[in-house]
């Protein structure tokens, strides 16, 4: 069985604490001397107990560590403080170069709007109109450009169009020829009792009125005779 995980707090109980300190600083006290004699280098250890006692352990002298370490502290912080002003200067010349760089930007950018050109020579303005026409040619290339595709895209469409509208259409046809058949097969007897048209069987309707006239009066007329025959005895 390997040794647990201790957890990293106080010991309440007073006699474990005093056992676990004893042990504790007896480990510690040898691994400064260890690390002093393997890798040579100057070690000092001070450790006061909960009740004040001191313990230390110093390869060479306490003292002399401690001062060795107050001359490294101090010189620490004097390169510290030097590196802090060398920073600040390094970072006040980037701020004064950037806000050049910005002016300039600006100053160029009022040139091309056609601001500010009297402080420009002759040179220069020649140079700026260059720029400027360098720029309308671009810019125009560019919108010509962008121009023809969308006439393109819009004769694109205008087929894809065309040809919807024709589909459209057939199935318009299609479905009101359907219809068509649809309706004669229904109605199929009814056409077929009707009998066929022939332009000799047509009469016009002023001449069908004036036969049904005409046999009206032959009517009368025989009615006529023959009353008149019953009345005569003679006859």
């Amino acid at each position: 069985m390997g040794r647990g995980k201790i957890e990293i707090k106080r010991i309440e109980k007073t006699t474990n604490r005093q056992v676990t300190f004893c042990k504790r600083r007896n480990g510690l006290l040898k691994k400064a001397y260890e690390l002093s004699v393997l890798c040579d280098v100057e070690v000092a250890l001070i450790i006061f107990s909960s009740r004040g006692r001191l313990y230390e352990y110093s390869n060479n002298s306490i003292k002399s560590t401690i001062e060795r370490y107050k001359k490294a502290s101090a010189d620490s912080s004097n390169s510290g403080s030097i590196i802090e002003v060398n920073s600040q200067q390094y970072y006040q010349q980037e701020s004064a170069k950037l806000r050049r760089q910005i002016q300039i930007l600006q100053n160029a950018n009022r040139h091309l709007m056609g601001d500010a050109l009297s402080s420009l020579s002759v040179k220069e303005l020649r140079q700026l109109e260059n720029r400027l026409e360098r720029g309308i040619t671009r810019i125009r290339s560019k919108k010509h450009e962008l121009l023809f595709a969308e006439i393109e895209n819009m004769q694109r469409r205008e087929v894809e169009l065309q040809n919807d509208n024709m589909y459209l259409r057939a199935k318009i046809a299609e479905n009101e020829h359907a219809t068509q058949q649809v309706s004669m097969v229904q109605a199929g007897p009814e056409f077929d009792a009707l009998p066929a048209f022939d332009s000799r069987n047509y009469y016009h309707v002023n001449m069908l009125e004036a036969a049904t006239h005409y046999l009206h009066q032959q009517d009368q007329t025989a009615l006529h005779l023959g009353y008149e025959a019953k009345a005569d005895p003679a006859a």
